[in-house]
């Protein structure tokens, strides 16, 4: 098969190891993602090799992938791409072991008659899983031409990290471990780096001179669903903060990379991880809603938090005395996704005291980190008419604005299409975890106690003494413009 020159996809065919293929992930972005990939030709040719405990055929493994995207697409296909991308779809369940694998490989290699081909291994799996996966891989001689992508968590602790990535390593080279984020595989996150380093206007004031604190809040309306078990174990500190909101953080101070390729951006991103201060648990926050200790399968004196905000410092020169607070949590009132920078405000005001000057807070810098990109810059200007009143006014950008909402990728698949091009600027790296949780080790080993919070509430009282005299932009004081209605 030839090699596609668009430099958008993999240079050769992949044939593609997808463990924890019946998974609920799997259901939801994996296959469906990947039937896109392939159907828009981002991809030159794939086999997909589903794996996972069930004991299923080939053909029952297709019915499954036509019931996901049935459910779970959210785009339109024809029944012409289904049979083409279905033709690809091969089954091992797990209980064959490596040499089942070995030879499905095989067979699926050998059918693009010569060509060279790449292979890509997703370990969409429980942590305990997944070392035993890394395990069948080597014994099956999987491990030449191979890229392995990695679901969080990335362990547990500092120590569980290190012990992780040194059994990966006796496997898999480092350069050949993708290790997913898909916070930063939505094309908001991506557009900060085009916001910062493209624009002549914003990098000059992106420092402690000019910027007085930043928010990353997430807060999620959902409920734990089936990751009780999970969750007990891990928390909202580790499930969301070290693996995703610290990623994002990373984006937003990082230092102007030498160029945009994966190594210098992964560098960049390491120096701010460096810079990181440890977390002290006095300027941390741990919730739990009310009625989590009633779920099924919770410790009914479960210190686990449901809920996590946090003050965080980087000590160097761009950011010094400039705090980062971020927030997370379940069954809250909204879910969102917001990075929110606020300005320092003028040294002095010159206007007069009922004029409205600093009633709405400073101005801010709000980047919506949902699928579609959103953008607004808060600021004050003069209201009409007589006299001098001043109304906080907002310039706001939204993805629809630009009519290239539907060439959007979602995360998964810009990160699956990434990890076949060897492309690591939006993954982490080993350096990366484990100076994180170096980091978070003073909180890890000396916890504050998990304060009560009412489901569809913001969380514990205690946000708002977190992050005085400042406070908190959501819920916002202004929404965001509908691209739909008349004058917007």
């Amino acid at each position: 098969m030839a090699k596609i020159s668009s430099g958008v996809g993999p240079k050769y065919p992949h044939v593609i190891t997808l463990f924890g293929a019946t998974g609920d992930l799997s259901r939801r972005k994996l296959l469906p993602g990947l039937f896109r990939l392939a159907s828009l030709g981002f991809i030159p040719g794939c086999r997909i090799i589903g794996v996972s405990l069930e004991d299923m055929t080939p053909d029952a493994f297709r019915d499954f992938g036509r019931e996901a995207l049935r459910e779970f697409s959210t785009h339109k296909s024809t029944e012409e791409a289904w049979t083409a991308f279905a033709a690809n779809l091969d089954y091992v369940p797990t209980s064959g072991g490596a040499a089942a694998l070995k030879a499905a490989v095989t067979r699926a290699e050998t059918s693009f008659d010569g060509a060279e081909v790449r292979r890509l291994h997703y370990l969409s799996v429980p942590p305990a899983a997944a070392l035993p996966a890394v395990r069948t891989l080597g014994e099956a001689a999987l491990i030449d031409r191979a890229r392995i992508v990695m679901e969080k968590p990335f362990g547990l602790d500092l120590e569980s990290a290190v012990s992780l990535n040194a059994r990966l390593h006796e496997v898999f080279a480092e350069e050949q471990i993708f290790r997913i984020d898909h916070f930063l595989g939505k094309e908001p996150a991506q557009n900060i780096l085009a916001f910062r380093f493209a624009n002549g206007l914003f990098e000059p004031i992106w420092n402690r001179n000019f910027i007085d604190h930043v928010q990353i809040d997430v807060p999620e309306k959902l409920d734990l669903g089936k990751r009780i078990a999970f969750y007990e174990k891990t928390g909202a500190y580790r499930d969301m903060v070290v693996t995703h909101l610290f990623q994002i953080l990373a984006f937003m101070a990082m230092e102007p990379p030498a160029a945009l390729e994966p190594a210098s951006i992964s560098e960049e991103k390491n120096k701010v991880f460096r810079s990181l201060l440890p977390i002290k648990p006095t300027e941390v926050v741990r919730g739990q809603y009310i009625g989590y200790r009633d779920e099924e399968g919770v410790d009914r004196e479960s210190d686990t938090e449901t809920f996590i905000a946090l003050k965080c410092s980087i000590d160097n020169w761009r950011w010094a005395g400039v705090p980062f607070y971020l927030r997370t949590g379940k069954r809250l009132a909204e879910g969102q996704r917001i990075i929110s920078i606020a300005f320092r405000e003028p040294p002095r005001s010159m206007f007069p005291p009922d004029s409205g000057v600093g009633g709405q807070g400073p101005d801010h810098l709000t980047f919506d980190l949902a699928d579609a990109a959103k953008m607004s810059l808060s600021f004050y200007g003069k209201r009409p008419g007589p006299g001098m009143r001043l109304d906080k006014l907002s310039m706001q950008f939204a993805m629809h604005d630009t009519g290239h909402v539907g060439d959007v990728l979602e995360a998964y698949e810009r990160l699956i299409l990434d990890a076949m091009r060897g492309d690591r600027t939006l993954f982490t790296t080993a350096e990366g975890i484990e100076r994180l949780w170096q980091a978070s080790t003073p909180l890890l080993e000396a916890p504050q106690p998990v304060r009560p919070y009412a489901p569809g509430s913001w969380g514990p009282n205690a946000i708002h003494q977190l992050i005085a005299p400042n406070t908190w932009r959501l819920p916002f004081e202004r929404a965001w413009r509908d691209p739909n209605s008349l004058g917007a």
